[in-house]
């Protein structure tokens, strides 16, 4: 489990279409821990000084933005949450929902302002003022409608992950925040016609 906070901006150092090798400054790591790669919860198979070796599988690559790296591309990385762990974001598993495209960035101030194209996972899952991981980065849901969603960046967290380097048009990872998909299971039955909204998560003492 991670929390969404990038601990580290890693460089590839090299990728085939199974085995990804990270360089990163992050320390206490070892054989067989769980680390966020832009999101995506992959597994330390082996260690060299500052660079670690990560397996991934078919169905990793076809649902996520990892195999659209190459040499020297930067990814968001975050180690797997410990007990001792301040939980600053929110639960986040690594278990990519889907990927989307950039379809907008714009900077009012000092606050950056991404929107996503929204395809029908998204839609499905996604609320006002809900939680969501974009490449490992915990955010939350400052707009949504049936084309597009938005989060509003800081300065922090823009400048300390690889959205400084993101582009419109390119491809991120999504995870939908797990508690929507426990009130789908809970409440779906009973509510097939209803939609998942913030007054129906209220009404049920999610929030």
């Amino acid at each position: 489990m991670f929390t969404g906070i990038v601990e580290d901006i890693g460089k590839v150092i090299n990728i085939t279409n199974s085995q990804i090798q990270i360089e990163t400054c992050l320390d206490d790591i070892k054989t067989g821990d769980s680390i966020a790669v832009n999101g995506v919860c992959l597994t330390v198979t082996e260690i060299f000084e500052k660079i670690i070796s990560f397996d991934y599988s078919p169905t990793t690559s076809d649902i996520t933005n990892i195999s659209l790296l190459k040499k020297n591309s930067l990814v968001n990385l975050e180690r797997a949450l410990t007990l001792q762990t301040r939980l600053g974001g929110h639960i986040v598993s690594g278990h990519i929902d889907t990927s989307t495209k950039i379809i907008d960035i714009k900077k009012t101030d000092r606050f950056y302002f991404f929107s996503f194209a929204a395809n029908e996972i998204i839609k499905k899952y996604i609320v006002l003022k809900g939680f969501i991981a974009i490449d490992g980065i915990s955010l939350t849901v400052a707009e949504n409608n049936e084309r597009y969603f938005s989060v509003t960046m800081i300065p922090e967290t823009f400048n300390k992950t690889i959205f400084h380097l993101r582009n419109f048009g390119d491809i991120v990872n999504v995870e939908i925040d797990v508690f929507a998909k426990y009130v789908e299971k809970l409440f779906g039955k009973q509510n097939e016609k209803k939609e998942i909204t913030v007054n129906l998560l209220k009404e049920n003492g999610f929030i």
